[in-house]
C-alpha cells in the first residue's frame, strides 16, 4: 500500500485499530531516528560495555593529547590546565586516577549493542520474553535502545534533548556503571542509581566553557560530595598551634620538638588511613597576633624551635571584625618575625554572622581584609594566604571572585572528605594526636607530594 494510503488509513480507521497501528508505527520512527543518534556498532557484536584502560607505563606524568578526536576530549587550554592541575596533585595512589588517566587519554566508557533487532523485541508483547536487543519505553515512557535478558533490561543507550546516557539500567533508569554526555560537552562516568548519581564517578563540567570543572568523587543523590583522601606516608602533613597547645594552667606544658610525630588524624580521617598513622611534621603554622592587640607569648620561643628542628614555620594572624584591617597589619607585622625561608603568613578568617553585621555587612568587611591582604603582602614580598572554613567559602568567598583568583586558601573542613575547592592545605580535623604534644592538635594536610611541595617552597616562601 502507497505510504500516502497508509497515513490516510491510519487517520480514518476505528478508533481500536488506530490506536493498535500507532503502537506499532511509533516504535519504528524511534528506530529510525536511533540510526541517526547512536554510533554504528560494528557487524557481530554483542552487547557489551567498554571501560577506561589501564594507566600509561608513565602514570606519574601522563601528556594531555594535542588532538583529541572524542567528545569532551580536553582540547580547551583552559580544560587541559584544570586536568594538569588534578594530575600535579595525585597519583596512582588515589582512588579514581586511572580514570582521570583514560579521560585524558581520550577513553570514554560506551555501550555497543548487537545490531540485530526482532521485530517482537519492540515494545512489548503478551505473553512474550524479550531478549537480546530491544526498543521500550521504561516507567518515564522514555524511549530505549536496550539489551534484555530473560525480559529484564541490563544495558540501554538513551538520547534525549540534554544529551545521551549508556551503560547499566534497569526499568526505573540508570543503574549500575553508565556514561552521559550532556549537550554542552559535559561527561560523567561513574555509579547511578534510580537515574541518579550516586556513588563514585568523574565528571567534567562545561557548562561554563570559561571556568571548566573536574570532579573526582563521591556523589549522592546527584550531589558531589568530595574526594575521599586516602591518607599515606607519602603526603605533605603539617600542624597549627596556638597557646592552647601548651596547656591551661599556669605553669605552661612544653612541646617537645624533637619528638612530634602525628599519631592520629581525628575521628573521620582516621576511617582512611592506610596502614598505621605514623607521620612526619614537614611545616607548622604559628599563631602571632589576633585583632590589634593580643599576642601569643609562646610564638618566639615555638618559631625558633620549629626552624631549628628543620620543621618549615609560617605565622597567622587572627581577623578581627572589632578593628580596622589597616591597624590589625600593622600589629601582625610589628610582633611577627619574617625570614627567608619561611612560609607565606595566613590570615585566620573566622567570623560569625552578627560579627560580619558589626562590621557593616560582607563588603565592608572583605575592604579591610583587602587592606590588610596588601599590606602584608607589601611587608613581606609574598601574598598571603586565607584560611577560612567551607561555610564561610559558600556564603560569603564565593561572591569575591579576585581573592578567589588571586590568594591561596586553605581550609577547614573536617569530614572525609576533601574541599571542593583548588587549595593549599586542608585543615582536615581539629582532634588530632601528636606525640610530643599533650591535648588536641589541628592536622593540615598540602594539597600535592613532595615535589608540589618543594615548588611551593621555591616560589611561594619569603625570599
Amino acid at each position: 500500500m502507497p505510504r500516502f494510503f497508509s497515513l490516510i488509513y491510519i487517520i480514518f480507521a476505528p478508533r481500536k485499530m488506530k490506536k493498535t497501528l500507532l503502537y506499532i508505527t511509533i516504535p519504528f520512527v524511534a528506530l529510525i531516528g536511533a540510526t541517526y543518534i547512536l554510533p554504528r556498532p560494528m557487524k557481530g557484536e554483542v552487547a557489551r560495555i567498554t571501560s577506561t584502560p589501564s594507566i600509561p607505563s608513565n602514570p606519574s606524568n601522563p601528556s594531555i593529547p594535542s588532538n583529541p578526536s572524542t567528545p569532551s576530549s580536553p582540547s580547551n587550554p583552559k580544560v587541559q590546565s584544570e586536568i594538569q592541575y588534578y594530575l600535579d596533585r595525585h597519583n596512582v595512589q588515589d582512588e579514581g586516577y586511572e580514570m582521570v588517566v583514560g579521560f585524558v587519554e581520550g577513553k570514554r566508557h560506551h555501550t555497543t549493542i548487537n545490531p540485530h533487532l526482532a521485530l517482537r523485541n519492540v515494545g512489548t508483547w503478551k505473553g512474550y520474553s524479550r531478549e537480546g536487543t530491544v526498543i521500550t519505553l521504561d516507567t518515564l515512557g522514555r524511549t530505549i535502545l536496550a539489551v534484555c535478558q530473560a525480559d529484564t533490561i541490563v544495558t540501554a543507550i538513551r538520547a534525549d534533548a540534554e544529551g545521551t546516557y549508556q551503560g547499566d539500567y534497569s526499568q526505573t533508569g540508570a543503574s549500575g556503571h553508565g556514561s552521559y554526555l550532556a549537550s554542552n560537552g559535559s561527561y560523567y562516568e561513574g555509579r547511578w542509581e534510580q537515574d541518579k548519581k550516586q556513588g563514585f564517578g568523574l565528571e567534567m563540567q562545561l557548562a561554563d566553557i570559561e571556568n571548566p570543572r573536574l570532579r573526582v568523587g563521591e556523589w549522592r543523590k546527584n550531589r558531589f560530595m568530595g574526594e575521599r583522601m586516602r591518607y599515606t606516608s607519602e603526603r605533605i602533613y603539617g600542624i597549627d598551634i596556638a597557646r592552647y597547645q601548651h596547656g591551661k594552667g599556669r605553669k605552661p606544658l612544653p612541646i617537645l620538638w624533637d619528638k612530634l610525630r602525628i599519631t592520629y588524624v581525628g575521628k573521620n580521617g582516621s576511617n582512611n588511613v592506610r596502614g598505621k598513622a605514623d607521620y612526619p611534621i614537614s611545616f607548622a603554622y604559628i599563631k602571632s597576633t589576633e585583632g590589634t592587640t593580643v599576642r601569643n607569648k609562646f610564638y618566639v620561643n615555638d618559631y625558633a624551635q620549629a626552624r631549628e628542628h628543620g620543621i618549615r614555620a609560617g605565622a597567622y594572624h587572627f581577623f578581627s571584625t572589632r578593628t580596622s584591617g589597616a591597624a590589625q597589619a600593622k600589629h601582625f607585622i610589628r610582633n611577627t618575625l619574617f625570614r627567608k625561608g619561611d612560609l607565606p603568613p595566613v590570615l585566620d578568617i573566622e567570623p560569625s554572622k552578627s560579627q560580619i553585621q558589626q562590621m557593616g555587612g560582607p563588603e565592608p568587611m572583605f575592604r579591610h581584609i583587602r587592606v590588610w591582604l596588601n599590606a602584608v603582602e607589601q611587608w613581606t614580598g609574598v601574598k598571603p594566604v586565607l584560611y577560612v572554613n567551607q561555610m564561610f567559602v559558600n556564603n560569603y568567598l564565593s561572591n569575591q571572585p579576585d581573592l578567589k583568583r588571586d590568594y591561596r586558601v586553605w581550609i577547614a573542613r573536617y569530614s572525609e572528605y576533601k574541599p571542593d575547592l583548588k587549595l593549599t592545605y586542608w585543615q582536615l580535623c581539629p582532634d588530632g594526636r601528636v606525640a610530643g604534644i599533650q591535648g588536641d592538635v589541628d592536622i593540615n594536610v598540602f594539597n600535592g607530594y613532595q615535589r608540589q611541595f618543594d615548588e611551593f617552597l621555591e616560589s611561594e616562601t619569603i625570599q
